[in-house]
């Protein structure tokens, strides 16, 4: 009953606006106080949670995304992206879509995904006839593959609080991330036929040469990160700063969209996002020997399994409990706090750790762009000057195929698995 009213203390901490490192280190330090716990297990537990070799990816993504955002490497995308899928019904909306899937292989954001894209997207699409409503709601639900396509800095968090391998974890994230940007142009395709927007001239092979010459640097970049964790070359940390390198090096003198000031600028940001990310990690090592101690994921498991031994609903009843989680909660905060207490329920009913956290970082991320929470959501209504309610409709009934995505993770496990199988 005491980690009960912990947990529930934790997310009303939460909910209130207390930053989510405080809320979880507060929760953890009253558990420790009453069980009569020596405080050195604090110390001990924030400090070894940080001391990781791989964390050092975590900084090195963050600063790889804010230098893509910033590096001038947006229009290219989106003129390759024009001549590979712009003929079809919906052609900027499709190129949105697919733009979204390239970027996501670049920053592994999906929050640098909304404001890169967006910023120069919806005003392009809402000039050429499309409802603004429509072109903030696909820009923020096409973002959603951010976090789902390597490099992706929430499945690292993910293997780092559960200790599950960070290649696979990243690997396994390209089909269900292909197949989430799939259904999206399926659905936009229906929409666009209905409402008759527009569509381009089929490109020739000329101009996609040229385009995908243009954005060739850029492109590269997913296959040093993706290639190099494979084959073995790199760890996940190295792929990471060799990526990161490589970035500095296109934008300085390939491009030449950056200045070392901007990248000063970048630096800072960046420096302090990543401090954010590793102190809500460390105090989620407290809280993870806490979840431990009081043996929260066998009490959980035990009420699960009294409820039903039926593997398809307990798969079904996490699917939920984690679409609502997301939908108060950012991704990063619901893995911290959720994923050591789920896994091994997950793992007890026989799906693979890499799944699930496959599973886990796309359901909570769908709350990325549902409210109240909804930061995607904020940001385009921002960009588009709408307001946030009038949003909502437009939004609600592309969440269709973002869950039909979730549960294609969820019942076949080759959908995530198959690469990692291949490649492993």
């Amino acid at each position: 009953m005491l980690m009960f009213w912990i947990i529930i203390l934790m997310i009303i901490l939460i909910l209130i606006g207390l930053p989510v490192a405080y809320a979880i280190g507060l929760a953890s330090l009253i558990y420790i106080l009453i069980g009569g716990y020596d405080l050195s297990m604090v110390a001990q537990n924030m400090v070894s949670g940080v001391d990781s070799f791989t964390l050092l990816a975590v900084p090195f993504f963050l600063f790889l995304g804010s230098i893509m955002n910033n590096g001038g490497i947006t229009d290219r995308i989106i003129d390759f992206a024009k001549t590979i899928v712009g003929h079809f019904k919906g052609g900027l909306a499709q190129v949105n879509i697919f733009s979204s899937t390239i970027f996501s292989g670049l920053s592994g954001s999906a929050t640098a995904d909304t404001v890169a894209l967006g910023s120069v997207l919806i005003p392009a699409m809402e000039k050429e006839g499309y409802d603004k409503k429509f072109a903030a709601a696909i820009t923020a639900t096409s973002s959603i593959v951010g976090p789902i396509i390597p490099p992706s800095i929430t499945m690292i968090i993910f293997g780092v609080i559960t200790g599950t391998s960070i290649g696979p974890l990243l690997i396994a994230g390209i089909i269900p991330g292909i197949l989430l940007s799939l259904s999206l142009m399926i659905y936009t395709y229906i929409v666009a036929k209905k409402r008759n927007y527009p569509s381009y001239e089929k490109a020739t092979m000329k101009q996609r040469g040229i385009a995908l010459y243009r954005s060739s640097f850029a492109m590269l970049l997913p296959i040093i990160i993706v290639v190099g964790i494979v084959s073995g070359i790199f760890t996940a940390t190295e792929a990471a700063a060799v990526a990161l390198l490589y970035a500095v090096i296109i934008t300085l003198f390939v491009y030449k969209s950056s200045s070392i000031s901007d990248l000063w600028k970048i630096t800072k940001e960046s420096t302090f996002e990543s401090a954010k990310v590793l102190i809500i990690i460390s105090c989620a090592s407290v809280f993870a020997w806490v979840i431990t101690r009081a043996r929260v994921s066998d009490i959980l498991g035990d009420a699960l399994f009294n409820i039903t031994t039926n593997k398809i609903l307990i798969i079904l009843l996490i699917i939920v409990f984690l679409l609502v989680i997301g939908l108060f909660m950012l991704p990063s905060e619901g893995i911290v706090v959720f994923a050591p207490i789920l896994t091994p329920i997950m793992a007890d009913i026989g799906m693979d750790p890499v799944q699930f956290g496959v599973l886990m970082v796309l359901t909570l991320t769908i709350g990325g762009a549902s409210p109240p929470v909804g930061i995607l959501l904020y940001i385009v209504a921002d960009i588009a000057k709408l307001k946030y309610v009038d949003l909502l409709k437009e939004v609600t009934p592309m969440y269709i195929p973002l869950v039909i995505t979730s549960l294609l993770v969820a019942f076949i496990p080759t959908v995530s698995l198959l690469l990692v199988k291949l490649l492993y």
